[in-house]
């Protein structure tokens, strides 16, 4: 599921995956790979000029990353791909579709994406706003009377941004996944376990709010449990289907889904693990309620790099909304969030996008403000011992991504996968 507030109270193993590499992310500000030019002023626009092929990714110094992630020992695939200015610049793959397999991770694999599904409801919300049928400042009450304990004094806008203090239901002890039995127990019985948003949020309305409506931050899925609930109730429909009628279609995103309790992912994909002192256990099918509206998605990274450029880039909000989203308040460890997005800074610039985690895969999606360059990657991570190593070389891929000094294109016509690296056990 999505990522935990960078000072979770209990270490868990699943869920809260992506919390951590968060934290170390916005700790090194995505730095620029080991060697990379940039600027000595730091002032290298993010944003390419058009029609100059000297701008275009260093792919193989891409390629060179992307492997890096895999030769830290803490993953067993990793797909990505570079957009800029609506054309693919770059696309890699680096290890295994599954252990015991010489098969590549599918440069088109599709992957559960965790908390980036949170942009896409965030999104419909801010339509919703533009069309005059829900408020950012209105209490989350007038949309879900009785829900939510105070709900009178916590705004849809505090919701959408982490700032209503309502509890993680994932912090409650009955998700924890601390022990070795509790791990088996997720592989085993507990993957399989359909969830209602009533019943999430009424495990998290069972403990008292961490501050007071506005008076901080911290991240919490419920939020978007109830962003969820509140599309359901102002639509008349789904959030779900909402979802598919004003983004997925009019991208054009086929090859997003969202499977509700459905525990398979359709098409190609790499294998997600769970490490257990017995050694990894797949965990790539599993019912995806325990996230839902919080981070149920399955996409893939060309779909979700088309969504972010197509967001930045104004085609999917009006100006005004679109300035609501990137209103930003602290979220602590240099990093800041908006309304469903999240802004990093790096030394050239700032970039714009989400983080997700879910049992077995482990999802980055940023571009910059202009909406002219993206990356999307999805990394199988399998061994938190090596969190942070692994943390690194995706923040250097990122720092490739968007600070390297530009460098003449590659002899590939194809952009290439490069060389793969083998991770069979």
């Amino acid at each position: 599921m999505p990522y935990r507030s960078p000072t979770p109270k209990r270490r868990r193993r699943g869920l809260p995956l992506a919390a951590g590499l968060l934290a170390a992310t916005t700790v090194l500000a995505f730095a620029p790979a080991a060697g990379a030019t940039v600027p000595p002023t730091a002032a290298l626009s993010l944003a390419p000029v058009q029609g100059r092929p000297d701008t275009r990714p260093d792919t193989a110094a891409l390629q060179q990353e992307l492997t890096a992630i895999l030769a830290q020992g803490g993953a067993t695939s990793a797909i990505a791909e570079i957009r800029e200015n609506g054309q693919v610049a770059w696309r890699g793959s680096a290890g295994v579709a599954r252990l015991g397999s010489s098969a590549p991770a599918p440069l088109d694999g599709r992957f559960r994406v965790g908390s980036v599904t949170k942009t896409f409801l965030a999104t419909v919300v801010l339509q919703l706003s533009a069309e005059g049928r829900v408020g950012l400042d209105d209490p989350i009450e007038r949309y879900l009377p009785g829900v939510v304990p105070n709900g009178g004094a916590i705004t849809v806008r505090q919701v959408l941004s982490h700032t209503a203090g309502i509890y993680d239901y994932t912090d409650d002890p009955r998700f924890a996944e601390d022990t070795e039995a509790e791990q088996e127990q997720l592989a085993t019985t507990g993957r399989w376990t359909t969830y209602t948003p009533e019943q999430l949020i009424s495990v998290a309305t069972s403990h008292p709010p961490y501050f007071a409506p506005g008076q901080g931050w911290h991240y919490s899925n419920t939020d978007y449990q109830l962003v969820g609930e509140l599309i359901d109730k102002v639509t008349g429909h789904s959030w779900r289907t909402e979802v598919q009628q004003r983004i997925l279609r009019p991208l054009d995103l086929r090859h997003t889904y969202l499977p509700g309790t459905a525990t398979r992912i359709p098409g190609p994909h790499a294998h997600g693990y769970l490490p257990l002192a017995t050694g990894p256990a797949d965990i790539t099918d599993l019912n995806p309620s325990v996230a839902g509206s919080a981070g149920e998605m399955i996409s893939t990274t060309d779909d979700l790099a088309r969504f972010n450029a197509a967001l930045l880039g104004g085609r999917l909000l009006a100006p005004a909304q679109l300035a609501e989203m990137t209103s930003t308040v602290p979220a602590g460890q240099g990093m800041d969030y908006g309304l469903g997005l999240m802004r990093a800074t790096l030394p050239c610039g700032e970039v714009w996008g989400h983080t997700g985690g879910i049992y077995g895969y482990l999802t980055y999606l940023v571009g910059d403000r202009s909406g002219t360059r993206q990356i999307a990657l999805s990394v199988t991570p399998d061994d938190p011992a090596r969190f942070t190593a692994v943390a690194q070389a995706i923040n250097a891929l990122v720092g490739q991504t968007f600070c390297a000094a530009p460098t003449a294109p590659a002899p590939s016509p194809r952009g290439g996968a490069g060389p793969q690296l083998s991770l069979t056990r």
